[in-house]
C-alpha cells in the first residue's frame, strides 16, 4: 500500500516504511496530539492526508526508546481492532 514494507497484527496493518520514515497506526481520537510530537506529520503519500496514519521522520525514531514508544502506541492501537 505504501511501497514499503509494513507489519501486520491480526490481519491488521500496524506500522510501515516509507522512504526513510516509520508511518504508525494510531486512532482518530489521538490523531492531532500525535502530530504535536517532535518529528511527527501527517502521512501523506497521495496528496491526501490519511487520518489515523502518522508519518514520523528519522530523526523522531533515531534512538530505541523514542521506536520504541511508536512501536507501542501502533501496537496498543491495533490489539483495540477486531482481527481480520
Amino acid at each position: 500500500m505504501f511501497g514499503g514494507t509494513c507489519f501486520m497484527t491480526n490481519g491488521n496493518m500496524c506500522v510501515g516504511t516509507w522512504q526513510d520514515s516509520l508511518i504508525v497506526r494510531i486512532s482518530k481520537e489521538t490523531y492531532e496530539l500525535m502530530l504535536e510530537e517532535p518529528h511527527a506529520k501527517p502521512a501523506d503519500m497521495n496528496g491526501r492526508p490519511m487520518r489515523g496514519w502518522v508519518l514520523v521522520e528519522p530523526e523522531g525514531i533515531a534512538s530505541e526508546d523514542d521506536l520504541s514508544k511508536w512501536l507501542r502506541r501502533a501496537l496498543d492501537y491495533v490489539l483495540t481492532l477486531p482481527p481480520k
